[in-house]
């Protein structure tokens, strides 16, 4: 099998080119705006440059390379950059997914698209597949709409959803919740951390296996991936602190009105995550041993 990845210089692109990289199976082809940041990590990678919200490079890039799957992890995901710059993110997040739906439809390559918890309003979880979607800020109106464009291919398709997303990359500025404890408590840096959201976070390995396992059965529908435990913030930082024996006095407990953001967060979301178990063998780490798995990633030896 042939298998396309956009996005592979973010997070989970990365993480899916380690992974798949080494599946003797799988032909590789990873795709990114810009030049290719895992040259040095995998010099035989095949990599081709790719605007997803460009159409004419969608056409050119399938018809060329004719991957049999293609996983798609661009997207714009910064939630209060797509509150202020809406235009910007409806042609990362939707005008894009058009393009690769029907690119992928017209080639017959199952595409594999990634999601988020957003799509929903929060007002409870954790949520199973088949729970409404309700967003109630511009990134999850975006994604819910991507999600439907999905929905409406004549090709095969599956929806990866996900939350919370934590991990570590190469050349890789963005930060996560593990890190910026870590670093700001050993710093001797306060830090306020909200204990009224909800979530299931998910190791960047998990959800790369995750994906991998949609593609390996060339799986149809929508699956929730993530782990099974419901944290807060909060509860995370505290488990933070006490891996690396760091001060939780620096840790101070707030709800979300303490912090004025251009987006509203849903309060509650969470995945049940028994379908991905039962159907794709899926099986997370819990967050302790994610912690373990960055600690192992980040310092030195």
């Amino acid at each position: 099998m042939r298998i396309l990845i956009t996005g592979s210089n973010g997070l989970l692109g990365q993480k899916l080119v380690d992974l798949l990289y080494r599946q003797l199976e799988v032909d590789v082809v990873a795709t990114s705006r810009g030049t290719n940041k895992l040259a040095a990590i995998h010099p035989g990678l095949r990599f081709v440059s790719l605007d997803v919200a460009n159409q004419e490079e969608v056409e050119a890039v399938l018809a060329r390379e004719r991957p049999t799957h293609l996983i798609h992890t661009a997207a714009m995901t910064n939630v209060d950059e797509c509150q202020l710059n809406q235009d910007a993110c409806w042609a990362s997040n939707v005008t894009a997914v058009q393009h690769l739906v029907a690119a992928c439809a017209q080639h017959s390559v199952h595409l594999t698209h990634v999601s988020t918890d957003f799509v929903f309003s929060g007002e409870e979880g954790p949520l199973a597949e088949d729970a409404v979607p309700a967003p109630i800020n511009f990134y999850g109106n975006s994604k819910l709409a991507a999600e439907q464009l999905v929905q409406a291919s004549t090709g095969p398709w599956a929806i990866v959803r996900t939350v919370l997303v934590y991990g570590t990359a190469h050349d890789y500025g963005r930060t996560n919740i593990v890190l910026w404890v870590r670093d700001s408590l050993r710093a001797g840096k306060a830090i306020n951390v909200v204990d009224d959201q909800y979530r299931t976070p998910t190791l960047a390995e998990d959800l790369a296996q995750g994906c991998w396992l949609v593609a390996q059965k060339s799986a149809t529908g929508i699956y929730h991936i993530s782990s099974s435990e419901v944290l807060t913030p909060y509860q995370m930082a505290l488990q933070v602190a006490d891996y690396f024996q760091l001060d939780k006095s620096l840790i101070t407990r707030v709800d979300g009105s303490t912090f004025s953001q251009p987006a509203k967060r849903p309060p509650r979301t969470g995945f049940i995550i028994e379908k991905a178990q039962r159907e794709l063998g899926y099986q997370p780490h819990d967050f302790q041993s994610g912690i373990a798995i960055l600690a192992r990633q980040t310092e030195p030896s």
